[in-house]
């Protein structure tokens, strides 16, 4: 199934404007538009124009696309702009404090540790919950 256009992502994830899906600027979105669209898409992999991607090629413009999410992403933390992230920052972009958390999680008995019996009820407990979803998405699928 294709998304709404309203909805299409482009191949990073990000959201498509109109005027991306709008090749010639005409203020229509056409399947010339979206054929052309298509193939720019097409050409940002095959970087030497053979018509065909290869592997390097392939690999090159996914190492292209992920320095560009993890350049936006070290800018979105880097909060003062002084170049550099603190322990702080990096651990909160982490999910901060999970090992306290997973001590609060899993401590069963409030004891401030995690015994064994702890850590196997947990995984038996999210494992069984994993098939109970597992067997409703299957009947919703029927």
């Amino acid at each position: 199934l294709m998304a709404p256009m309203a909805e299409a992502r482009g191949p990073g994830g990000e959201r498509v404007t109109f005027e991306a899906l709008d090749a010639d600027g005409d203020g229509q979105v056409t399947q010339a538009d979206l054929d052309a669209l298509r193939e720019s898409r097409f050409a940002e992999f095959d970087a030497n124009g053979d018509g065909s991607v290869s592997e390097e090629e392939f690999m090159a413009r996914a190492a292209g696309q992920a320095s560009d999410r993890a350049a936006e992403m070290f800018a979105r933390l880097d909060a003062d702009g002084d170049g550099g992230l603190s322990r702080d920052v990096i651990e909160q972009g982490r999910g901060g404090d999970r090992a306290g958390r997973m001590i609060e999680r899993l401590d069963t008995d409030g004891d401030g540790a995690i015994t064994a019996e702890e850590f196997e009820a947990t995984r038996e407990r999210r494992a069984g919950m994993r098939e109970r979803v597992g067997r409703q998405g299957g009947e919703r699928n029927r």
